[in-house]
């Protein structure tokens, strides 16, 4: 009998688990739901909105012939009955489930945030967002809110390659998460742009030509970028499983649902035991990979092993002509190890280019696992 197995989601966890379950059993029926007829390289959606970079990759590339592909939004999981129902009111049944949603931005507590506010988060807000840039002067304000690793990339990039005025903003400093010498080193190559640069300012209000920050001062912007916190969708919570304060699907340490076994997950969207792992394509990849091994497992009679982080580092691009790679221990700790200016340019490259080179659109993919 042919085991159903059902991928809500076709983003990096998505797409790796239906590849290698495709790619070893013949007697397994994949069935991809996404909302979009493509995939997305969300690491390279900053590139997008500077530089026109194409961040979509098609499904005739990106997934095997054999994947059934189905467009639209799973708005209930009936985890007892093993079915989901779509937006257009279909349903799916399945005997496996890969939940794969991803993350997305969570909707800010800024004023004026859901009126003036851009992101870069999802394929959506990016062309939203670059549709705006184009309307711009080219001396024109633009504000990025957040400092992390989304908001000094989109800044860097819209430094190197854009005439705007580019000024980022952070409640706390900037690349908190690096060394302090890969820090410096981000914090002198967004100077060289010519990129400004606020610190322990939180924004409090966003209206058409600034920002205010919580001191009252304002800093000019016709334009802002919200690069703040992630979430992920409310399907799980809404279907009734069990969650996390984040809402993330919860799981044990195989990526099995423990309420529901023949529920996996994979990528931004779950909570894996007592892990702590960042929302990353670094994770998502060897997670959906994981995913489909324990599927896989299952459906060999034999006991799925246990997921054990294997982080390598964090990958900043500053632009197209530097960047910065930190080298972390495989728990996702900074270690004092760096690379910085073209070097680390070159080696952020290749590591985007490798998701999709080896992972995403080859013919065999190279798949790499926390095992």
């Amino acid at each position: 009998m042919r085991a159903h197995v059902v991928v809500i989601g076709a983003g990096y966890a998505g797409a790796m688990a239906a590849k290698r379950l495709l790619r070893t059993r013949s007697d397994v029926t994949v069935t991809v739901v996404n909302p979009r007829p493509h995939f997305v390289q969300r690491i390279r959606l900053h590139q997008m909105i500077a530089a026109g970079y194409d961040a979509t990759v098609s499904f005739d590339r990106a997934l095997p012939r054999t994947a059934h592909r189905v467009f639209g939004e799973v708005t209930t999981i009936e985890a007892a009955l093993s079915r989901l129902t779509l937006d257009d009111g279909s349903v799916l049944d399945y005997d496996y489930l890969v939940y794969a949603v991803g993350s997305r931005q969570l909707s800010s507590t800024i004023a004026g945030a859901a009126e003036h506010g851009f992101s870069v988060s999802e394929f959506e807000d990016a062309v939203r967002l670059e549709s705006r840039l184009a309307t711009l002067d080219e001396k024109a304000a633009v504000c990025v809110v957040g400092g992390g690793l989304t908001g000094i990339e989109t800044a860097a990039e819209l430094a190197e390659h854009r005439s705007n005025r580019i000024t980022l903003v952070t409640g706390g400093i900037v690349a908190a998460d690096l060394s302090e010498r890969a820090r410096s080193a981000v914090l002198r190559t967004l100077s060289d742009l010519g990129a400004d640069i606020v610190t322990e300012s939180r924004v409090t209000r966003i209206d058409g030509s600034s920002c205010e920050l919580a001191g009252g001062i304002r800093v000019e912007a016709e334009c802002t970028i919200l690069a703040t916190e992630f979430g992920v969708p409310e399907l799980a919570r809404r279907s009734g499983l069990p969650v996390d304060a984040l809402g993330r699907l919860k799981l044990d340490d195989r990526l099995e649902c423990p309420s529901y076994p023949n529920i996996v997950g994979a990528g931004d969207a779950v909570a894996v035991g007592d892990l702590s792992l960042r929302m990353s394509c670094q994770a998502a990849i060897p997670l959906g990979v994981h995913s489909a091994e324990t599927i896989l497992h299952r459906l060999n009679g034999s006991a799925p092993r246990p997921v054990v982080p294997k982080f390598a580092g964090r990958c900043i691009s500053l632009g197209r002509r530097r960047g910065v790679f930190q080298r972390t221990a495989r728990v996702d700790d900074a270690t004092g190890i760096f690379i910085a200016g073209r070097v680390g340019a070159f080696v952020k490259e290749r590591v985007c280019s490798s998701t999709t080179d080896w992972a995403i659109t080859p013919r065999r993919s190279l798949f790499y696992s926390w095992t």
